[in-house]
C-alpha cells in the first residue's frame, strides 16, 4: 500500500497544489484544517508522513511538532512563510526532518518527502539508538543498559525517556537547558531547575544499572551523553 501523508495546513491554495502532486506520484492524502485536528489525525491514522504548517489555528505546527515527537518517530516537514533561521533552527532541533518556505513547488515538497520516506522506509536501525552501552528504543520508549551479563532495562518515567532518547540522537553534543527544555516541554511551562532534577534521578537510574558516568554534566553549559563509561 502506498505511503499516507498527513497534509496539516488551513491555506485552501497550498493544500490543493500538494494534495494533487502528491497523488500524482502515488500517495494517499489526508488534510486537517487546525493544529487539532492534525494531532487527532495523526493519532487515529497514524500517516508515514506529516507535512505540517506552522500557522495553524486553535494549536500552532510548534505545539502539534512537540506532541507528534512526544508520541514517536513519524517523518515532519514543517512549513511556513516566513524565511527566518531561527525558526528553521527551532524545528531541526525540536525533531523536524526538513522546513520549507512558501511560496514553494509542490514538486520540489514532494521530492523533499520521498527522500525522507526513502531514508525511513530503507534504515530501520533508526528506530534503535545505540551510545556506548545505551540501547534506546524509540517505537517500544524502552531503554537498557548492555552488560556482559544481559540488558539491564531502566525503569524511566516519560519525561526522563524523552530526555535520554533526545540526548542519544546526537551524542557527545552538549545540550542547554533551555534545548532540552524546549525539545522535550513544549508546551509545559517548566524552571531550568525542573530540568536538572529530571536529569538528576535520570543519572542516579544510570549509575545504578553500571553505566556510571555516561551522563554527564558540562558546568556552566547543560549536560552530554558520553560515547564509553
Amino acid at each position: 500500500m502506498s505511503s499516507l501523508i498527513l497534509i496539516a495546513d488551513d491555506d485552501a491554495d497550498s493544500v490543493e497544489a500538494l494534495d494533487s502532486c502528491l497523488r500524482r506520484e502515488g500517495f494517499r492524502t489526508v488534510v486537517a484544517a487546525d493544529g487539532q485536528q492534525a494531532a487527532d489525525l495523526h493519532a487515529a491514522l497514524k500517516p508515514d508522513l506529516v507535512l505540517l504548517n506552522i500557522r495553524l489555528p486553535i494549536r500552532d505546527g510548534w505545539d502539534v511538532l512537540g506532541e507528534l515527537r512526544r508520541r514517536g518517530e513519524t517523518p515532519v516537514i514543517m512549513v511556513s512563510d516566513l524565511d527566518q533561521g531561527a525558526n528553521k533552527l527551532q524545528a531541526l532541533r525540536i525533531g523536524a526532518d526538513d522546513y520549507v518556505v512558501k511560496p514553494f513547488k509542490p514538486i520540489e515538497v514532494v521530492a523533499r518527502a520521498q527522500a525522507i520516506l526513502r531514508r525511513s522506509n530503507g534504515d530501520r536501525s533508526t528506530k534503535v539508538l545505540r551510545v556506548g552501552p545505551l540501547e534506546v528504543q524509540l517505537e517500544n520508549y524502552l531503554a537498557a543498559i548492555l552488560t556482559p551479563a544481559g540488558k539491564r532495562r531502566l525503569d524511566l518515567t516519560l519525561t526522563e525517556f524523552r530526555i535520554l532518547a533526545h540526548m542519544a540522537r546526537v551524542p557527545l553534543r552538549v545540550f542547554s537547558r533551555a534545548e532540552i527544555m524546549q525539545a522535550c516541554f513544549l508546551n509545559q511551562d517548566v524552571l531550568e531547575r525542573t530540568i536538572d532534577s529530571h536529569v538528576s534521578h535520570l543519572r542516579r537510574k544510570l549509575d545504578a544499572a553500571d553505566a556510571a558516568g555516561l551522563l554527564t554534566n558540562v558546568r556552566g553549559v547543560g549536560y552530554r551523553l558520553e560515547t564509553e563509561v
